[in-house]
């Protein structure tokens, strides 16, 4: 395995995939300080097309910045000519995943889907098929989960793709945020 440290990767999409972390009901905040961290990516191979501006990484692929984890089969990032990102993770034989400690926390927020799409030109982030993401004891999952940066909303839906909910239907299971008190006899 192959590990590259590319300080010129640390604009790229793969830093805005944290914003998946918002992703769930309430105020869940990624890490902040993860942003100024250096991108660490191991890959069994990578090819750089510098004239279509296209990174890829593929095999048993896994990305670090700070806190945050990504991991997929292959890693895909691309830039337009007006300097727009795109950022693609695919889970092939699994499903593509990430983690990252919360703001102020020790709670960690995961998720996983067969693929995460990030597009920096219209601030959204989209996971698809068998989407989840979870934040302590909060669960939100569908076949699509659709992040609006710009406007901090997200829709899940059971359509276009495979559903990580039973029957193929959306879930959210949140917990609540004040424990029971104690009745005392």
């Amino acid at each position: 395995m192959s590990t590259l440290v590319c300080s010129h990767l640390r604009p790229l999409a793969l830093t805005a995939l944290t914003a998946l972390i918002v992703a769930l009901p309430g105020p869940l905040y990624a890490k902040k300080s993860d942003r100024d961290q250096p991108v660490a990516i191991d890959a069994d191979r990578i090819t750089v097309d510098e004239r279509e501006r296209t990174h890829r990484f593929e095999g048993n692929v896994l990305l670090r910045q700070g806190t945050l984890e990504i991991r997929a089969d292959e890693v895909i990032v691309t830039q337009d000519d007006q300097g727009f990102r795109t950022g693609t993770a695919i889970g092939k034989g699994r499903l593509a995943t990430f983690r990252q400690q919360k703001e102020g926390s020790d709670e960690w927020i995961t998720g996983q889907a067969e693929r995460l799409d990030y597009d920096a030109r219209a601030e959204r982030l989209t996971l698809t098929g068998r989407a989840r993401v979870t934040s302590g004891a909060d669960i939100v999952e569908g076949a699509v989960i659709v992040y609006e940066v710009v406007n901090e909303t997200y829709r899940v839906t059971k359509s276009g793709a495979t559903s990580s909910a039973p029957n193929g239907r959306v879930r959210a299971i949140i917990q609540p945020k004040n424990p029971p008190k104690e009745q005392k006899p």
